[in-house]
């Protein structure tokens, strides 16, 4: 139903009350406008409405979003009208996201009395970022071993099942949830938005992040692929207390501006309602890749194939997660857990200390604690191990297979190198002892191979030689040097030998 707005013809009455109300919708003010038509909908639209909880259905067909998340974080003030809301929150403080059962009486009755997977990540909103997002986020996971982007706060958190934080996905966490029962998370952000900012002069403008959750149910095999919905808003993140200073900064200069401008901008809310949005695509967060195989029917090993697509390219399928998972104590470890890492770790005399410990209440532990606690060396090892800290191994090489396709249609340059690196997934190897024997090692346990079927490894020389690769060699090889590798049956036995091009 279209709203008409019949307006006053008085130029009087025209001037006193529109000109600060319709300053900026309306134009000749004074003139005969007559009983022209203004349509509601567009003010229905605004954020400010979209904030407000109501009972209105948001679109002609009375469709009411089954979930709606609430973040308990206030917005800021310095919004306007038109723009989308952007809530401060502060570095490494725990903040509740209400996850509300929005469903009406008997819709979506297949989920009554079972659970739903939530899924919540933090991304960029910057769509240039989104683009290099595998980049920058390899980059923060660098600068910060061990830490993690988005964590769960568990023991403030109330009806989450199963918890859980892939540690090759450090922007992501993952629970289930009953509907029917009350259900708060609350979630720890510990990147800040200037440290994925390009460093010029100082006082850099921090990006924004978008905190999106998507909810599934599940589906005849029990698994929880079934999209129902996803919603997400808008977020910047400070140091401690900077969240606090920059929300009171711009309610100060809010209260400075003239009656007429502050009704351009949104009031502030005291917490933050997730807007309906898109669901986040599939490929980003699911990796359920195979580790590679090895097929000794093939001259080859097998080939991991890439989509050619430069926006979006395959990482690396390297064995790295079962590692970290094993080296790195996860927040959401039960004390049984965290006991049995303690004594893989060698801090078998703590266990009785840390008895009742989980992943969680280890990992809050401060520097100060643990050496007050274990002593100063113990402490140190403690606090780096459970930080994740690793030492940086001496040299790094990386190694793809060429695939066949690549071999076909690309043929190689006179030095070698192959004409098309997108069709190449490279792995990365290091190395702390530089010997031929560990190269053997890492490349047999790369491809999940026996060393034993490596015979010889050689390196392809000048004019297509092969050379011997010897501890010598290894020693001199280049920190971060790309291979691509090679197969050659060995005739005399089951092995192969491995060519370095």
């Amino acid at each position: 139903m279209a709203w008409a707005l019949k307006l006053p013809l008085t130029d009087e009455v025209i001037e006193s009350g529109l000109v600060q109300d319709f300053d900026a919708s309306l134009s000749g003010i004074g003139q005969e406008l007559g009983a022209g038509a203004y349509s509601m909908s567009d003010v229905l639209a605004l954020p400010i409405f979209k904030q407000e909880e109501s009972n209105l259905p948001p679109d002609s067909d009375n469709k009411i979003l089954p979930f709606q998340y609430v973040l308990c974080a206030p917005t800021s003030p310095a919004v306007k009208l038109h723009d989308e809301t952007l809530t401060y929150l502060n570095q490494g403080q725990s903040y509740e996201i209400r996850m509300l059962d929005n469903r009406k009486i008997g819709e979506l009755p297949e989920i009554t009395g079972k659970m739903v997977k939530s899924i919540i990540r933090v991304v960029f909103h910057d769509r240039r970022l989104q683009y290099t997002e595998h980049q920058q986020l390899e980059g923060w996971r660098w600068n910060r071993p061990g830490d993690r982007i988005l964590d769960l706060d568990i023991p403030m958190s109330v009806g989450i099942i199963d918890p859980r934080a892939n540690p090759t996905q450090l922007n992501t966490v993952e629970f289930l949830w009953d509907p029917s029962k009350r259900t708060s998370v609350f979630i720890q952000v510990h990147c800040i938005s200037t440290e994925f900012t390009m460093r010029k002069h100082g006082g850099e403008k921090g990006v924004p992040f978008r905190i999106q959750i998507d909810t599934f149910k599940e589906n005849e095999n029990g698994e929880y692929t079934e999209h129902l919905h996803s919603a997400s808003c808008q977020v910047k993140v400070f140091k401690p207390k900077g969240a606090d200073r920059k929300q009171k900064t711009d309610r100060e200069k809010m209260e400075k501006r003239a009656p007429q401008e502050k009704e351009k901008y949104q009031p502030s809310y005291e917490t933050t309602i997730l807007t309906e949005c898109s669901p986040w695509p599939e490929v980003t967060y699911v990796n359920n890749s195979p580790s590679p195989g090895f097929n000794s029917t093939h001259n080859s090993f097998p080939v991991a194939e890439g989509n050619g697509s430069p926006n979006h390219q395959p990482e690396p399928v390297v064995q790295v997660a079962d590692v970290s998972s094993f080296l790195n104590l996860l927040p959401t470890a039960t004390p049984q857990d965290a006991q049995q890492w303690l004594h893989r770790n060698r801090f078998s005399p703590f266990c009785r200390l840390f008895t009742n410990f989980s992943g969680a209440d280890l990992l809050k532990l401060t520097r100060e604690d643990v050496i007050q606690i274990c002593g100063p060396a113990d402490g140190i090892r403690l606090f780096n191990a459970l930080k994740g800290r690793v030492v940086r191994p001496r040299l790094t090489i990386y190694v793809c297979q060429e695939s066949q396709q690549a071999r076909e249609q690309h043929p190689k340059h006179e030095n070698g190198d192959a004409a098309a690196s997108t069709f190449f997934v490279y792995h990365a190897i290091y190395l702390e002892e530089l010997t031929v024997t560990e190269l053997t090692e890492k490349i047999a346990h790369l491809f999940s191979i026996s060393p034993r079927q490596i015979n010889q490894i050689f390196k392809q020389g000048p004019t297509g030689i092969h050379v011997l690769v010897s501890d010598e060699m290894i020693q001199n090889f280049q920190d971060e040097v790309c291979f691509v590798l090679d197969t050659m049956k060995d005739d005399t036995s089951d092995g192969y030998h491995i060519i370095l091009k």
